[in-house]
């Protein structure tokens, strides 16, 4: 099994680890050449940035879907679109823990996206949890989403929210940390 999916499954690891260097640095230092090279790509070229997007991403760039530059990904291949996506620019993805993005979905300036972090008792070790955003959620302007968060289906997340939590469908939440105002129908 590959460290990406050990960590998808809860395992921790050091970072000084080889297989950890080795596949995570190395699809690190991928992403980040191709997010380079799309955010130094002039706007008006949205073929090139489409042809690249697409490479970034291992999967696929699936059909409507559109991250506006600048933006970085660490672990693209571990990034999971859906039709009809679109992230407004400065999105930052930590995907190491893997993110899934469902159809639909819309992101607003400068989201962020963390699906990794330290631990307390030794900032060596990292652990990861999956973040799902489901179909036709709205995440405002610099909204953060830390790591094992699924935002439900419909939700709309407030401009500068802090989501550590689940998101039910329909849901309104706001704040830091993000909290439910209102049900919508």
């Amino acid at each position: 099994m590959s460290v990406f999916e050990n960590m998808r499954n809860g395992q921790a690891y050091n970072i000084n680890d080889e297989d950890y260097q080795r596949e995570v640095h190395g699809e690190i230092n991928r992403a980040r050449h191709l997010t380079f090279q799309i955010n130094q790509t002039d706007p008006a070229d949205a073929e090139k940035i489409n042809k690249l997007e697409r490479e970034l991403l291992t999967n696929g760039l699936p059909e409507g879907s559109f991250l506006t530059p600048p933006f970085q990904i660490d672990c693209a291949s571990r990034v999971f679109l859906g039709k009809n996506v679109f992230a407004n620019h400065g999105l930052t993805v930590m995907s190491l823990g893997s993110i899934t993005i469902d159809d639909g979905v819309m992101m607003g300036p400068e989201v962020a996206l963390l699906t990794v972090n330290h631990e307390h008792k030794n900032i060596r070790v990292v652990k990861a949890a999956e973040i799902h955003i489901k179909k036709n959620a709205w995440i405002g302007a610099r909204a953060i989403v830390l790591p094992g968060v699924t935002i439900g289906e419909n939700a709309i997340v407030g401009s500068g929210a802090v989501v550590t939590k689940d998101v039910p469908d329909n849901a309104v939440v706001v704040g830091s940390p993000a909290r439910v105002i209102k049900t919508l129908n």
